[in-house]
């Protein structure tokens, strides 16, 4: 096994069946010997530079009716909000004092936020803010939609694959949703010009470790300047809430193999992370990730936003703990920096 890791650190590819075997033969002496290779690669391209994100969660509201999420449409116990133009600026201008360089603008498929809205609330902040990056994980949106936000001063989208496997797809969404669909998105965001990220759960219902090496050579294949993994943790007002979470091993394995597959990606250690393992965000970082995203929301919102049960959102994940997580990337020998944190482009 260590062979397909020291070819896959010289070559960045393998095969389905080799990525398979990977998956289906970890272990804890070879997670040590992946993250090893993962974390010299990383330190190669980006040093010891951790990038932080500020996460502006905008609303809860949502169009869709995804099995796995806690603010699907069909959940009548969520406490739906949305926030002003106004609460946003106010939470760009506390995080630029803590030294974010980027914001990310995170919310359901919200009908409400049509592209005039949501294009005026880009060009508000790009224009107190134009030494900062801005991110967007709105969902799915037409390719005049993207171009829109593009224009009005947007910098980079992220929108998860979920799963590269189509009837995979089918059974964690409602039939109105396709994975073809999920693809073209990813594919008019390249075009149009933003870095994009893509991504998907660890540990999700009916997931095999041949939807995972799928997953990961779609990777490979998209070639993203982002990517978000983090493990399926159940939602108890959902149809998956008696489902296993996924495991903090399997995904950082996968942080590890992506890391070596796609090096110059841009690489988070997720708030799912830390919220299965108190350790998780930490054990990301050394697995290959060079991103961390606190939570810049509102106090008053930040349990609202609930995507799955537990979400990590006091102490460290809240930004007020920015110094809380300095120290804690210094433990393990990286550190946090004032930056926008751009994709570090071989191409």
């Amino acid at each position: 096994m260590k062979a397909l890791i020291d070819q896959l650190a010289q070559s960045h590819i393998l095969t389905r069946e080799e990525l398979m075997r990977l998956i289906e033969n970890r272990n804890p002496e070879l997670d040590q010997y992946l993250f090893a290779k993962a974390d010299a690669v990383r330190r190669e391209i980006y040093g010891n530079d951790i990038y932080i994100r500020g996460l502006i969660e905008l609303s809860n509201y949502c169009k869709n009716d995804c099995y796995y999420c806690g603010i699907r449409r069909s959940n009548k116990n969520a406490a739906r909000y949305r926030l002003t133009l106004e609460q946003v600026l106010d939470c760009c201008k506390a995080g630029y004092e803590l030294g974010f360089r980027t914001f990310v603008l995170q919310g359901g498929e919200d009908p409400y936020f049509t592209d005039e809205r949501l294009s005026e609330m880009i060009s508000a902040i790009k224009s107190r803010y134009p030494d900062c990056a801005l991110t967007l994980s709105m969902g799915e949106k037409s390719y005049a939609s993207y171009l829109a936000y593009f224009n009005a001063g947007a910098d980079r989208y992220l929108l998860r694959h979920e799963t590269a496997d189509a009837t995979h797809y089918g059974k964690l969404h409602p039939d109105s949703m396709t994975l073809s669909t999920r693809r073209q998105c990813l594919y008019d965001l390249k075009k149009i010009g933003f870095q994009v990220g893509c991504g998907f759960m660890v540990g999700s219902p009916y997931q095999t470790p041949e939807h995972l090496a799928a997953d990961l050579l779609f990777i490979k294949e998209f070639d993203p300047e982002m990517v978000g993994i983090g493990p399926f943790i159940p939602h108890r007002d959902t149809p998956f809430a008696g489902e296993p979470a996924g495991t903090l091993e399997m995904t950082l394995f996968m942080l590890g193999l992506v890391r070596l597959l796609v090096p110059h990606v841009l690489l988070p250690a997720t708030t799912a992370l830390g919220t299965i393992d108190p350790q998780g965000r930490e054990l990301g970082i050394l697995a290959g990730a060079n991103v961390v995203m606190p939570n810049l929301s509102p106090q008053e919102v930040r349990n609202k936003y609930l995507l799955y049960d537990n979400k990590l959102n006091t102490g460290v994940e809240a930004s007020e703990g920015i110094d809380s997580l300095k120290k804690s990337m210094e433990r393990i020998s990286y550190r946090i920096v004032i930056d926008r944190g751009d994709y570090k482009s071989s191409r």
